[in-house]
């Protein structure tokens, strides 16, 4: 790459910034410190293929540090066994043997062909057998509520699963609308992102014939590999040789091509963006969420240091991160553990008694439960996307489809009934802090319970 290039990615990055990160309207997350290291990542792994020093052995070097990264994973983050079992795994692994397996022989000849079959054969099998060997010795559990929701997903089936209709629900799992597109559009990224791409593929297309698989990661990307390709005289090149232009020097033009495009494109953005981006600096912002804070103040303050937190696994990550506070869930959805955590916390705005709702946060060893008056008393945007509403299909207490029967709970609304302070609820909480957001009850012990 070059400054110019550089330059070009940082201008489209922060023009279409509501598309490439979510840090203006949430708390730092996990693609915000994981993106810059992903650049890296890639940067280190092309400057190393691009020697061409030996690239057998720098493939088998990459093979080896794919490898020693899940070994690593699997000790950083709590001997996961899905690291193990993954297919990631098996594909490096195999591939590793079948290089070993390797054979140098003259091309052309009858040995060679059939060498390249069995190599093929071997590339095709070897993965799933060795993926299928892996999981018959090493414990783990499957990840099948991944596989049911890209079912949900894409229509193949129907759920009532309260974890599978809530992750339908979510904003950062739903299709990009077309105002996305319309957006990138304006900023001139996506038709010149497009153009490089098909440049670039159409390039790999050749050298093999000659020769002879979540926006807010993939819009930043899309912003490097655009400006790359617009700066880059050797894309400019391979466009050019397309074209035969012969009228002027291919390498001159390609070269005047390369500073001339980025710079119109420049000129472009800054006479329409750069009055926004000012006019936006200006207006200064800040933080505003009293309840929150005061909610945060008062468990730093007033309860326990061994006290333990229940409620929406967003509420739980935040108090995590705000106080040190130990939490019974948190905002994950990788584990199914913790998603079936996250489903029996949410019962706390069920139609469930409190017998129920205690027994399944005593289970956890909670302490605490706050319920939250905007979940509570959701008016959701999207039609059926409400957390209660979802609790309400997933426990059979309204209809969800044509044959289904319409079943009545004998209880109320738990997060409405525990407010009133009756009997039985107040037996089993304790109300110790309020405000216009957030109720606070202390979990109390019980030794019988009422019928």
């Amino acid at each position: 790459g070059t400054w110019l290039a550089g330059m070009l990615t940082v201008a489209w990055f922060l023009i279409n910034r509501v598309d490439t990160t979510r840090i203006e309207y949430s708390i730092p997350l996990r693609e915000n410190w994981a993106l810059p290291y992903f650049a890296c990542q890639v940067a280190a792994l092309t400057g190393y293929l691009k020697s061409n020093l030996n690239t057998n052995a720098e493939v088998y070097e990459v093979y080896k540090i794919y490898v020693f990264s899940l070994f690593l994973g699997y000790l950083l983050q709590f001997e996961n066994p899905a690291l193990l079992v993954s297919p990631l795994l098996s594909l490096v692994g195999a591939l590793m043997l079948i290089k070993c397996l390797q054979l140098n022989v003259k091309k052309g000849t009858f040995v060679a062909k059939v060498m390249m079959v069995i190599k093929f054969y071997l590339v095709c099998t070897l993965p799933v057998t060795l993926n299928l060997i892996m999981k018959m010795f090493i414990p783990h559990k499957e990840n099948g509520h991944m596989l049911k929701f890209l079912e949900v997903k894409f229509g193949l089936n129907m759920t009532k699963n309260f974890t599978l209709n809530w992750l339908l629900c979510q904003e950062s799992l739903q299709a990009p609308s077309q105002d996305f597109f319309l957006r990138l559009t304006q900023s001139s990224l996506l038709p010149f992102y497009v153009l490089v791409l098909i440049i670039c593929l159409l390039s790999m297309t050749q050298v093999i014939f000659r020769r002879i698989t979540l926006k807010y990661v993939w819009t930043p990307y899309v912003c490097m590999l655009a400006a790359f390709g617009v700066c880059s005289p050797e894309l400019w090149m391979t466009l050019l040789k397309w074209l035969r232009l012969r009228t002027v020097h291919p390498i001159l033009l390609a070269l005047i091509l390369s500073m001339a495009v980025p710079t119109i494109i420049g000129l472009s953005l800054w006479k329409e963006f750069f009055p926004r981006l000012i006019t936006e600096l200006t207006e200064l912002q800040e933080f505003y969420d009293p309840d929150t804070v005061e909610l945060m103040t008062w468990i730093k303050r007033q309860a326990p240091v061994a006290a333990v937190f229940a409620g929406s696994p967003q509420l739980m990550g935040a108090i995590k991160l705000c106080t040190g506070w130990m939490v019974t869930s948190l905002p994950l959805y990788s584990d199914d553990d913790l998603l079936k955590r996250n489903e029996n916390i949410y019962q706390i705005y069920s139609k469930r008694s409190a017998e129920d709702i205690y027994k399944i946060l005593t289970s956890y060893k909670a302490n605490y439960l706050i319920v939250e008056d905007a979940i509570c008393n959701e008016v959701g945007t999207m039609r059926g996307c409400r957390v209660k509403d979802l609790l309400d299909v997933a426990n059979g207490h309204v209809v969800c489809k044509e044959g289904d029967k319409l079943t009545y709970s004998k209880y109320g609304r738990f997060c409405h009934e525990v407010k009133i302070n009756y009997s039985p609820y107040v037996n089993y909480f304790t109300r110790v802090y309020w405000n216009r957001s957030y109720f606070v009850y202390k979990i109390n012990t019980v030794i019988s319970f009422q019928s």
